[in-house]
């Protein structure tokens, strides 16, 4: 295992060195077409790590590998409203925003890490804590839920008002950079701000998927492999969905149902096992339903039904 995690990591590394050291070298506005081309490329990544997991350990690591993989994916959509909300609030120019969310997957990439290993230690040693997650899963879809249609604006919010009292800021961000020098003076671009209030949402982000994760499986290995997976491709992700933000109305609606799903499948365990493939294929279904609808009523000519 130890000799997989370490190809693994190295594959990634060497794919995050080739983008951002080659095809990202100079900042640039990213293309929809080079945005789909990554999308597919990251993607086609993930279904043939899928493939050599089930040729070298079977259906069962493969099946729950994509069950973890398809979980994280669907959160991952959440992250891209998030996404456009702080760059649109910070005036983030399109070339600078790729630079910033690569910075961010790594972070990510740390924090989940983290996570894993501390939700496998937690299980471990604390069986119970199963079922805490399961409730912690079916509270977080019903406030998802709740706040659906709710104000979800930056003006007011805490985190990025305590930051900005307490680092000195200047709006120049002209250089791209994270940080800038003015009469001798370090100061802190909005690329910054950006930049932190992204990692601190991820890490919200992840207590939800990473406790999700554990419903179908409990190989951390096999859990971090997925969550890597559906994060990595999550920047190029972003830019294909960028324009499209307003139609995924229903989405959050089938991501809410989603956590309460598992977290009741959690819960219930003992009482009934869901087998995988039908947990999965009722999310997938779900999902899909929500997407398709949000296209439907909110298509050109048609208003949004709330």
């Amino acid at each position: 295992m130890l000799t997989l995690l370490i190809g693994f990591l190295l594959i990634v590394i060497f794919m995050l060195a080739l983008d951002l050291g080659v095809f990202h070298r100079k900042a640039h506005e990213v293309s929809l077409r080079e945005a789909w081309t990554w999308t597919f490329v990251w993607i086609g990544i993930a279904i043939a790590f899928g493939g050599w997991l089930f040729f070298t350990q079977g259906s069962t690591a493969a099946t729950e590998y994509a069950s973890v993989y398809f979980i994280e994916k669907a959160l991952a959509i959440d992250n891209v409203f998030v996404f456009s909300l702080v760059f649109a609030y910070f005036a983030i120019p399109l070339k600078y925003q790729h630079k910033v969310l690569f910075w961010g997957i790594l972070g990510a990439i740390f924090f989940r890490a983290v996570f894993i290993v501390a939700g496998v230690s937690l299980l471990e040693n604390f069986g119970w804590v199963y079922y805490v997650f399961g409730a912690f899963l079916v509270y977080t879809g019903w406030m998802m839920y709740k706040n659906i249609g709710k104000d979800e604006s930056l003006e007011e919010n805490k985190t990025i008002r305590w930051l900005e009292r307490r680092l000195p800021i200047t709006q120049d961000i002209s250089s791209g950079k994270f940080t800038k020098r003015i009469n001798g003076k370090l100061f802190f671009t909005p690329l910054f701000i950006a930049l932190i209030f992204i990692e601190l949402s991820d890490i919200v982000f992840a207590v939800d998927s990473v406790a999700a994760s554990f419903a179908y499986s409990r190989d951390p290995y096999i859990i971090f492999y997925a969550n890597i997976m559906a994060i990595l491709g999550l920047r190029s992700l972003y830019f294909v969905l960028a324009n499209l933000i307003d139609r995924f109305y229903y989405l959050k609606h089938g991501l809410s149902f989603m956590l309460v799903f598992i977290g009741a499948k959690m819960i219930l365990g003992d009482v009934y096992k869901m087998p995988i493939w039908m947990s999965l294929g009722t999310i997938v279904l779900v999902i899909l339903i929500s997407v398709l609808y949000s296209f439907y009523k909110t298509k050109p000519g048609s208003s949004k039904h709330v």
